[in-house]
């Protein structure tokens, strides 16, 4: 494992990371004799949005009664605006 000096670490610092990677850890020494290693963090490579799935037996039938429902129950809550007639966005103040 390759050492370095406090001050050779920082005018190397890219160079450090580099052996750190491909050699798993460097170690970087200070002036009073404390020694800190430093080494790659590991890659998770994963999102935080990426779960695992939920085995369940529905069919596409299932399903879209499912979302049929839904779009049923919804549409008690928020009132349609007449045919014909469409609602306009409202307007954001200009701030000037």
């Amino acid at each position: 494992m390759k050492e370095y000096t406090y001050s050779q670490a920082r005018q190397q610092l890219a160079t450090l990371l580099r052996e750190a990677r491909v050699e798993g850890a460097v170690r970087i020494r200070r002036r009073d004799g404390e020694v800190f290693m430093v080494q790659p963090a590991p890659a998770s490579g994963r999102s935080p949005l990426d779960v695992p799935g939920v085995g369940v037996a529905a069919t596409m039938a299932d399903v879209l009664r499912a979302v049929r429902e839904s779009r049923r129950s919804t549409g008690r809550l928020v009132p349609r605006a007449p045919e014909g007639r469409r609602r306009k966005p409202a307007r954001r103040a200009s701030r000037g």
